[in-house]
């Protein structure tokens, strides 16, 4: 039986002629930068065909007979959506791709499509944070960036390697342009650490600078960009908490671009609130980025504050939204929602992980974003992690309206026309993503389960035009070699 519905939420490069194209690329031209925030949507088209594009990537797939080597699958939009196209493969044994597959390189742990050069491609932007390089060590890492093509692949070329052993450069990346000059800069996030390639003076120079240093839990930083601070160029925002590592603390911080000092600089601070993912919307309209922290909880001991709101929302867990403000003062205002709000989805159970993904769009097409939120630990029924997905909509207050209340739609394996039955540890909601992959002018949405198929996986493609009739995309229908084995397929998807 359902729960109910309340009635009443982006450096070293191998020296090749494809490599130097590439890079060079990746530069803007000085006569195409801008001086404000670039606004033209950030393509996810790979192939060029004019539809955006998905990408999965599994890094727990074996590649050349190396275990664990990992590789990205593309899956190909078109009018029909995804899943009726076909799909490539790209791994460190693609020829255009840097480096070889080695057993742990874990290539696809983050995977990103982004158009970074501006020729209406986007580039596959692709981390492996066990990659061992030479002279540095083991695990240091790589984040590789593979151009677009509209067959096979374009040239590839390692974007930044890890300084040293363990870095795991690679576990997260983002890209925007944080430093406003038209152009696509990369922030990767590794262990403890989350540096920024950024190319400056109208391309001809690159800098590659340290964003921030410390101990963050033995896990991926997490990364997101938009406007907070209101002045037309993209900002960071960055997350992470450590629990007796050495101490147990959650920040969530932006940084902005300091041009006199070639860095990023720390402008806002939320302490205390720890995050599972981040994703960025404007969920009221006002034309300003808000940023959402999904399975947000306190798990410091200070109780300075309750940046996520009352403790009880962090049952089964929470959404907190920290809204723009016209003149600067970003978070001035802000909302929880959990389970238990009044028209949301469900009801808040520990286990849940509501808002462990996070990704956005405007479903309804009212000018106003909407996000989806997984929970991976839903139990549908007696089916214990089984997993659901929540589209919640924006209002005119944001993702609460005026009476605190919300208004959401549910996506579940059990829901009338949704391929496959829901089971016990399938963790569907584990990742979940948006793109116009049928290029019908509205977002659709993709939801990981890496449970199902006894951790086989598979991705839910649902259409925006219904919620329920949504297509499954298995790596056995996908024709991805060893379907059978715990590939994980859907745990890592490009917005993730």
């Amino acid at each position: 039986m359902e729960p109910p519905v309340h009635r009443r939420t982006y450096a070293l490069a191998a020296t090749t002629a494809a490599t130097a194209a590439l890079a060079l690329a990746l530069v803007p031209h000085p006569a195409t930068a801008r001086p404000a925030a670039d606004t033209t949507p950030l393509t996810s088209d790979f192939n060029g065909d004019g539809y955006a594009d998905l990408a999965v990537g599994v890094p727990d797939g074996t590649v050349s007979g190396k275990a664990k080597a990992g590789y990205v699958n593309l899956v190909w939009g078109g009018a029909k959506g995804l899943g009726r196209y076909g799909s490539i493969r790209v791994s460190q044994a693609t020829a255009e791709v840097p480096g070889s597959p080695e057993a742990g390189d874990r290539f696809g742990a983050s995977v990103l499509l982004r158009d970074l050069s501006g020729d209406g491609l986007a580039e596959l932007i692709v981390g492996a944070p066990g990659e061992d390089v030479d002279g540095r060590g083991a695990d240091a890492g790589a984040v590789v960036v593979v151009g677009g093509a509209k067959h096979g692949t374009g040239p590839g070329s390692n974007a930044l390697l890890g300084p040293s052993a363990r870095s795991a450069y690679g576990w997260s990346v983002a890209a925007a342009d944080l430093t406003g000059d038209g152009g696509r800069d990369l922030v990767i996030g590794g262990r403890d650490k989350v540096v920024m390639r950024a190319a400056v003076d109208n391309g001809e120079n690159l800098v590659v600078t340290t964003v921030l240093a410390t101990p963050m839990g033995g896990r991926a930083p997490l990364l997101a960009t938009g406007d907070f601070t209101a002045d037309g160029t993209d900002d960071l925002a960055l997350a992470y908490h450590t629990i007796n590592a050495p101490s147990t603390q959650s920040h969530v911080r932006l940084w902005t671009w300091d041009e006199a000092e070639r860095r990023m600089a720390n402008t806002w601070n939320s302490d205390n609130g720890a995050a599972s993912a981040l994703a960025v919307g404007d969920f009221d309209g006002d034309g300003l980025d808000d940023l959402a922290l999904g399975e947000c909880r306190e798990i410091a001991d200070e109780n300075i504050d309750d940046p996520c709101g009352p403790e009880s929302y962090a049952k089964g867990g929470g959404i907190h939204i920290e809204y723009g403000d016209a003149k600067g003062s970003f978070g001035l205002r802000s909302q929880t929602l959990n389970q238990d709000t009044v028209g949301v989805y469900g009801v808040a159970e520990d286990g849940d992980r509501f808002g462990a993904s996070l990704a956005v769009l405007d479903w309804n097409r009212d000018g106003r974003d909407d996000l989806v939120a997984g929970a991976p630990g839903e139990a549908i029924g007696t089916r214990r992690a089984a997993g659901a997905a929540t589209l919640l909509l924006g209002h005119a207050g944001g993702l609460v309206d005026k009476y605190g209340e919300a208004t959401s739609v549910p996506y579940h394996q059990d829901r009338p026309r949704v391929p496959g039955v829901a089971e016990t540890n399938d963790a569907f909601g584990t990742a979940v993503a948006t793109g116009d992959y049928d290029k019908d002018g509205t977002p659709d949405t993709a939801v990981g389960a890496p449970g199902e198929n006894a951790k086989s996986g598979g991705v839910w493609v649902f259409p925006k035009t219904s919620v329920t009739g949504s297509v499954a995309l298995t790596p056995k229908k996908l024709g991805l070699p060893s379907p059978s084995s715990a590939l994980s397929y859907g745990r890592y998807l490009s917005s993730h």
